[in-house]
C-alpha cells in the first residue's frame, strides 16, 4: 500500500509540472549561443561607499539582488532568425504573470517594460525588452525583494552618482562594437 501510495503521488507530481517557456528557461537556453551575450551583474557594481545615500537610495539597494542581461547580436543576413528569436522573447512576456508597465516603439523595434508581482509595492522582476532589427535586442531581468517603480527610479539616479565596476560590463563591448 505505502509503494502505491508512493508511485501515485508521483505520478502526480509529474504530470502537475508545468513544461511552460519562461525567461529563465530561455536565458539557460541561449547562454551558451554564440548569437547571444550573457551577462549577470550582481549590486556591487555600484560603488557607493564614496557617495552619500539617502535611506530612499538604501532602500532600493536593500530591494535589489541582480541583474540578468541577455543580448542577440543581430546580422544583417539572418533577420528570420532575429524576427523568431524576438518573438519567442514576446510570447513568453504574454503569460499573465507579467504585467506590461510601458511600451515604446512599434513592430520589432522599440522596448517595453514589465513586471512581476502582486502589486506596485511587492515587485519581484522588472523585465526590459529593447530590440532595433539593425542591432539586435536585449531581455534585461531586475530581480530583488519587495522592489517598487521608486526603488527602479532611485537606482538608475545611483548608476548616474556611482562609479560602475567596469569589469562586470566587459562583454557588452562585444555588442556595442557591432
Amino acid at each position: 500500500m505505502k509503494k502505491i501510495l508512493i508511485l501515485s503521488l508521483s505520478v502526480v507530481l509529474f504530470l502537475s509540472c508545468e513544461n511552460k517557456s519562461t525567461l529563465q528557461k530561455y536565458f539557460v537556453k541561449n547562454s551558451e549561443s554564440s548569437n547571444f551575450i550573457t551577462l549577470d551583474l550582481t549590486s556591487n557594481i555600484l560603488k557607493t561607499d564614496k557617495i552619500a545615500l539617502t535611506e530612499t537610495d538604501k532602500e532600493a539597494l536593500n530591494s535589489f539582488e541582480k541583474i540578468n542581461i541577455l543580448a542577440y547580436k543581430s546580422v544583417s543576413t539572418a533577420t528570420v532568425q532575429y524576427e523568431n528569436e524576438i518573438k519567442e522573447v514576446k510570447s513568453i512576456l504574454k503569460d499573465e504573470s507579467y504585467q506590461q508597465l510601458m511600451k515604446v516603439g512599434n513592430g520589432l523595434d522599440g522596448a517595453s517594460v514589465y513586471f512581476v508581482g502582486n502589486d506596485d509595492e511587492h515587485i519581484e522582476e522588472f523585465v526590459v525588452l529593447a530590440g532595433k532589427k539593425e542591432n539586435g535586442f536585449a531581455v534585461i531581468r531586475v530581480l530583488g525583494n519587495d522592489m517598487n517603480p521608486t526603488h527602479i527610479m532611485n537606482m538608475m539616479n545611483l548608476l548616474q552618482k556611482a562609479n560602475i565596476d567596469i569589469d562586470q560590463l566587459k562583454p557588452l563591448e562585444q555588442l556595442v562594437k557591432n
